[in-house]
């Protein structure tokens, strides 16, 4: 049988797939193999897994999660998803920051790739990282901490899978936290542009979602902490003239919000309001494809004007589009690379025949803003692009290098990127 990515785009090529339920057992099979690739939760939507060789999942190692309270860590197996992980956190007293929009992902694929939730001042899921224990092409395993080595921390967090297997990180926590949640429809195109960052600001996460009407955003998703924002505050996107929704909505209008985390200001925890989708239940339209690319927080509204006068050229395509901000890091490869972001997610129709025409023309119409892929999303970029965009990609690429000579984590989806 094929083994395919969560959307079925993907037809992952391997030789051989392997499910280690040890680390040594782990270490020898990367030591002997030729080619080498880690898939995580199967989510990306491109070939960044793929390879000819041996690809590995990590799901049947041994859980892990050893909180440290005195430290505010918590240290998490590679294989652990964050719907996993949150439920453990919550019922000690803890939670990360935030999370992404699903809660099925893998935390070491969503770290590997930069994933993100949203809010002003919250960066991308790997910052939370403060150490990590990567299993090397010669199987053999290095441990990396913020503590001894914060610059090859940087470096290393975001590895896209080239540096090796991830098999332990150590995380941020916090105290746990309530969240309650609200969506507004129909907030007006121009005010979304004209005061994207007071809107954005509203809340400890923040959503847009929009087909790119000129006329109006359907959907205000503002999820608010209950110990940071007073209950009785007007929204901002209520003020500009969004109404708020009465019932529970999916993002994709015609869908039913089952799969969704409660909507209508109802208290609740932390991870069962900070995802869009809640665990259990098939997420965002289940049948879809994504791209997302990243601009410069101040290049923001007008790239939304861009994309609006493209409304025509999208709408046959698009299922939805999300926006969301996302806080400057210092990670070598995190599209936020020191710069605050605003992210523009899209979600597809599941047939890129249809879908290859019309990313380039996004693509192209942001390129103006310098606009970073998603690394676990679809993107036609090529790699003297990325590379001019990506400040530090050369210097990962010699990284990589370094750490693996003989290219066994190489496929050619990093050989565009990095060569």
């Amino acid at each position: 049988m094929t083994e395919r990515n969560w959307a079925g785009n993907i037809a992952y090529g391997a030789a051989r797939f392997h499910a280690p339920a040890t680390v040594e057992e782990l270490q020898s099979i990367v030591a002997a193999a030729t080619k080498a690739r880690a898939v995580g939760s199967r989510h990306s939507f491109n070939a960044i897994a793929d390879t000819d060789g041996d690809q590995i999942s990590l799901a049947a190692l041994p859980r892990v999660v050893e909180l440290d309270p005195q430290a505010q860590t918590v240290t998490v197996d590679g294989g652990i998803r964050y719907g996993e992980l949150a439920t453990i956190l919550d019922d000690a007293g803890w939670a990360v920051a935030n999370l992404a929009s699903l809660p099925h992902i893998s935390v070491a694929g969503a770290c590997a790739t930069a994933t993100h939730g949203s809010g002003a001042a919250n960066g991308n899921l790997a910052t939370a990282v403060s150490a990590m224990e990567i299993v090397v092409a010669t199987g053999d395993v290095v441990e990396v901490s913020r503590d001894d080595d914060p610059e090859l921390m940087d470096a290393v967090i975001v590895g896209l899978g080239a540096l090796g297997v991830v098999t332990r990180l150590t995380l941020a926590v916090q105290p746990s936290f309530a969240v309650r949640q609200r969506v507004f429809e129909n907030l007006p195109m121009a005010a979304a542009v004209d005061h994207l960052d007071e809107i954005m600001a509203d809340g400890y996460s923040v959503s847009l979602f929009t087909s790119w009407r000129a006329d109006v955003v359907e959907q205000v998703w503002c999820k608010r902490r209950v110990d940071i924002d007073a209950g009785d505050v007007d929204a901002v996107a209520a003020r500009f003239g969004a109404s708020p929704a009465s019932v529970d909505l999916h993002p994709v209008a015609r869908l039913s919000a089952e799969p969704c985390t409660p909507q209508l200001d109802v208290i609740g925890p932390w991870h069962e309001r900070l995802p869009h989708f809640r665990m259990g239940f098939t997420p965002s339209s289940g049948d879809e494809l994504q791209s997302e690319l990243f601009v410069h927080r101040g290049d923001a509204a007008e790239a939304m004007r861009t994309l609006v006068e493209l409304h025509d050229v999208l709408a046959p395509v698009l299922q939805i589009s999300e926006v969301r901000s996302v806080a400057a890091d210092t990670l070598w490869l995190s599209p936020c690379y020191q710069r605050d972001s605003i992210a523009f997610h899209f979600t597809w129709v599941p047939s890129w025949s249809d879908v290859e025409p019309v990313l380039p023309q996004v693509e192209e119409a942001l390129a103006s803003f310098a606009a970073r892929p998603h690394w676990g999303k679809l993107s036609t970029l090529p790699g003297d692009t990325l590379r001019a965009r990506v400040p530090r990609l050369e210097s990962f690429a010699a990284l990589t290098t370094e750490w693996d000579p003989a290219g066994k984590f190489r496929n050619p989806y990093l050989d565009n990127i990095l060569t």
